[in-house]
């Protein structure tokens, strides 16, 4: 059993280091309440930020547990690898990236995308799994590309050639070795897996008191919002379908389950009007949440979600 870790302050909270479409820090609030109070592993299938499993790990909510962190997203998988495993060399690699944002914006960030990012990532992607293969220097690039590119996106195009464009900061922070090692121990935890996995494969292996958190690409609001370019193969309604057939079937087993995901008619027939999704014992409430991803900055602001769950509400602890 590992060790329990003593709960950090705010100051020493475990942060995300990408902004990822659909991150759940602004939605913590509304989540935590249905946390679970005793559950045996934590299973997160599509990780993304990572915002809800630290938000746990910060709780210390998840001492003892075998934790099963995957998505089908390669390179955040093989970033997050690199980052437990050569935590120093990323943050050497990240500093002089930095360095070389600061003296030059735009012209480095291009740079970094085309003629290097791009041509490696090609690389790790050509042969074997690119998680495997991925190295410090490509981790580093993708953390800074995504904080430095517009609105933190991370997109491909039908080639596979990440094209977010430079986006426009004031101000802001590229590299942080102090979160950057936190992050490195919290997922360094002993019966902590990284994985990449077809959610489907993920969810098959959730049995009674397991704790699993879902976090899908959201069902698109508008034909222009949706942000399922996160991998060349898309999160449509095919996949949306499948998501709730596996849901329910876990709600059977007996797993705790929570799921984000937008307010869209399609979602309402999956879990709000569904027969079957009542019968397994899921509610889905509407809830105010702010979306920090979107190509139209007055779209920023609330927008309601849905939080569909088998767990009963309980008083939670709020905490920044």
């Amino acid at each position: 059993m590992a060790k329990t870790r003593v709960a950090g302050s705010a100051s020493t909270a475990v942060r995300p280091i990408l902004k990822w479409a659909g991150g759940k820090r602004e939605l913590l609030r509304e989540l935590r309440p249905f946390y679970p109070p005793a559950f045996t592993r934590y299973i997160e299938p599509f990780v993304g930020s990572g915002a809800v499993f630290l938000d746990l790990y910060n709780q210390d909510l998840l001492a003892g547990h075998q934790v099963c962190l995957s998505d089908i997203n390669a390179d955040l998988i093989g970033c997050y690898r690199a980052v437990r495993d050569q935590v120093d060399a990323v943050i050497d690699e990240l500093r002089q990236l930095e360095t070389g944002h600061l003296a030059r914006g735009r012209e480095h960030f291009y740079e970094v995308r085309n003629q290097r990012f791009n041509p490696a990532r090609g690389e790790v992607h050509a042969t074997g799994c690119p998680a495997d293969r991925y190295t410090p220097a490509l981790a580093a690039m993708l953390i800074y590309l995504n904080r430095t590119g517009y609105n933190g996106l991370f997109r491909v195009n039908s080639h596979g050639a990440f094209n977010v464009p430079a986006g426009r900061h004031s101000s802001l922070r590229i590299c942080n070795p102090d979160n950057l090692r936190r992050l490195a121990a919290a997922l360094g935890t002993p019966g902590l897996a990284l994985e990449v996995r077809q959610f489907r494969d993920a969810l098959a292996e959730g049995s009674a008191g397991d704790f699993v958190y879902l976090d899908p690409p959201y069902a698109p609001l508008s034909r222009t919002a949706s942000f399922t370019s996160y991998t060349t193969a898309g999160f449509g309604p095919v996949q949306q379908e499948s998501l709730q057939r596996a849901v329910i079937d876990l709600a059977a087993r007996g797993a705790h389950v929570l799921l984000s995901n937008s307010v869209t008619p399609e979602i309402s027939a999956l879990y709000e009007d569904s027969a079957d999704a009542r019968a397994a014992g899921l509610t889905a409430s509407r809830v105010e949440a702010r979306r920090a991803i979107n190509s139209s900055a007055a779209r920023r602001g609330p927008v309601l979600e849905y939080v569909i769950t088998n767990v009963p509400r309980r008083e939670a602890v709020n905490r920044p």
